[in-house]
Order: C-alpha cells, then sequence, then structure tokens
C-alpha cells in the first residue's frame, strides 16, 4: 500500500518517500507511521515479521504471519482498518488503490498458498495477557504437514500440489475477476515489465507468470492486487484446488520464459484477461468459480462490478481528452 499526502483539484495525491526500493533511509522516512501500525497491529492480534520499502513513492509493505483462510482474511480486514486510523492521525491517506502512478510497480496483493492437513491451535502471547474473550484473536494454528511438499524434488510441488497448479490455471480467468476487481486494477496488469504477472502460466520464481512456485512449500497467485476482497478470493481458490485434486487436473510444464520477451518475439501466448469487462465475462462462464459465491452473492457481485465497468466505459477521460480534443481527421 501507499502512504500519501492529501493534495487539492489540480494535484489530489503527493508523494511522501522517493521510489527507492528497499531503502531503508525511505523507509525510515516513514518510520513513526508503520511503527504506529505495528504497534496497533500487534495489539489486534497480527504477527507483524516484516517490513520494507518497495518501488513506489510511499509505498511500504508490511507483513504479518500466515495462518488458515478465515483467519488470515479477517487480519488484512483488520490491517486495513489500522493503517486508515493510523491516517487519519498523521493527515495522509492509506492508499489501497492499485495503481495509483503509470510506470512505477502498483499495490499488489499476492496470495501464498499452501495446503495443510492436521495441525493445532495456539494462542501467541504477542501482548502480556490478551483482554478476556480476545484469546481467539491471538490464535495461531501451528504445526501439520503441508501437503505440497516433494520430498523427492526440490522445487518441484507433489502431485496434490500439481493437481492444485492445474485446477488455478484452468479458471484462472474467472479467478482474476475476484482478485483484480476495480477497473483501475488492469492499469496493474497492462504496464508490463513492472512485476505485475502478464502470462497465464506457473512457473518457478517466474515472476512473468499468474502463479509463481515461491518456494518449495508454496505457491504465489499473482493476479491479486492490494482491492481484494480476500474472503471471496480465498473462497474462489479453495475451489479451484478442489476441482484440480478431484479431477487431477495437469498443470503441464513451468514456463521458464519472461512474458513481456516472449511476446515483443511474435510468438503468440496466452495471457490473463486485460480489462475488467473481459474478467468478469469469464467469471460467468465459470460455474466452479461462481459457486464461490453462492445464494444471491454472484448475482450481486456481477451486477455491482458490471456496473463499475459500465460507468468507466461512459466516462470521458484525460486519455481521451489528450488523444483527441485537437485531431484533425
Amino acid at each position: 500500500m501507499l502512504w500519501l499526502k492529501p493534495g487539492d483539484d489540480n494535484e489530489p495525491y503527493k508523494g511522501t518517500t522517493k521510489p527507492y526500493a528497499y531503502h531503508i533511509d525511505q523507509f525510515e522516512q516513514l518510520s513513526e507511521v508503520w511503527l504506529r501500525v505495528y504497534d496497533y497491529s500487534i495489539a489486534m492480534g497480527l504477527d507483524i515479521i516484516q517490513g520494507d520499502h518497495e518501488d513506489a513513492p510511499g509505498q511500504v509493505e508490511l507483513n504479518f504471519k500466515y495462518d488458515d483462510a478465515m483467519r488470515t482474511s479477517d487480519r488484512l480486514t483488520t490491517y486495513r482498518q489500522i493503517c486508515a486510523q493510523v491516517a487519519r492521525e498523521f493527515g495522509l491517506i492509506a492508499v489501497f488503490m492499485s495503481k495509483p502512478y503509470m510506470s512505477m510497480p502498483a499495490n499488489g496483493c499476492h496470495h501464498n498458498l499452501s495446503l495443510w492437513r492436521g495441525g493445532e491451535d495456539q494462542v501467541q502471547q504477542l501482548v502480556g495477557e490478551p483482554l478476556p474473550g480476545a484469546s481467539e484473536v491471538f490464535t495461531y494454528t501451528s504445526g501439520g504437514k503441508n501437503e505440497f511438499v516433494n520430498p523427492d524434488h526440490a522445487w518441484m510441488p507433489a502431485d496434490i500440489g500439481r493437481y492444485c497448479l492445474g485446477g488455478m490455471l484452468k479458471h484462472l480467468n474467472a479467478l482474476t475477476a475476484i482478485g483484480s476487481s476495480t477497473v483501475n486494477s488492469y492499469r496493474r496488469l497492462m504496464d508490463v515489465g513492472l512485476w505485475a504477472p502478464v502470462g497465464a502460466s506457473w512457473g518457478l520464481q517466474n515472476r512473468s507468470c499468474a502463479i509463481r512456485v515461491s518456494s518449495p512449500d508454496r505457491f504465489e497467485f499473482r493476479a491479486v492486487d492490494s482491492m481484494v476482497n480476500p474472503y471471496l478470493m480465498q473462497g474462489a481458490l479453495l475451489k479451484t484446488f478442489d476441482d484440480g485434486i478431484k479431477n487431477k487436473i495437469d498443470p503441464g510444464e513451468p514456463e521458464e520464459r519472461n512474458f513481456a520477451e516472449v511476446a515483443a518475439s511474435g510468438e503468440v501466448v496466452d495471457r490473463i484477461p486485460s480489462n475488467l469487462g473481459m474478467a468478469l465475462d469469464a467469471l460467468a462462464n465459470d460455474e466452479v468459480v461462481k459457486s464461490a459465491l453462492p445464494g444471491h452473492l454472484y448475482t450481486i457481485y456481477e451486477w455491482y462490478k458490471r456496473d463499475e465497468w459500465n460507468k468507466f466505459c461512459g466516462e470521458v477521460s484525460d486519455w481521451d481528452v489528450k488523444t483527441y480534443l485537437d485531431c484533425l481527421p
């Protein structure tokens, strides 16, 4: 996410730091802000384990410890509320918009996924003593077996992991409609070469793919950004896991090439949807992913997001004016 200063009608926001990735000086310029986020997060049960300054002005990444899908969704939602409060206290804007700056990296929300069997709940002592009734906030799952780990190969996943990859790839376009859920999301996906995924493929440490095997024990789903609804996203991902496992879907071999370089060579390659309308069309035709939005939920989501897309298509933008205002056909 970005920490920006409010502007005016001519410049709605201003940067707070320089766009230097992993630069300790830029990170320290916002230390008062992220340290307050850290303090509030620990008090609310989020085990913050790492942080750094990323590639855009005011872009800070803070990571909290992984857990099961529901708790992780709850903690991301809590984290956003904490950031909004801290922004008010410092007179800043807590920006979860995916792409406020072109030609600079956007705000992703990559989902690192693994599949576990067993384990038990344990209360983590992040504070002295949790308030009565609040122990569940500090509960994390510990132990168990990660089913993605392949004891015979350092990086290639076990069969159950391959089937999960196959399920995600089969339903990738529909998943993108949930993970990249705004018109602005696709500014991120179209700005090729800035760490956003474009290839409808999977690879070992290949960031140009929509799914990256980021470690021998987990996958990184990359077609998802900071505006995502984590409950819908993780529910949809679990449905594709289920489809892949039940039907033993083969994901094929990992892509080793960079998507941008392959596309520039003229070779035809599959890419994920390039706008919200295309993604919504894919979702409409995918019964597996739609099943993660039961009852009236899909109907509401489709109406709401289709309305957003149609309103965008009916809006005159700065690009229209700059491109066509003085055109003499």
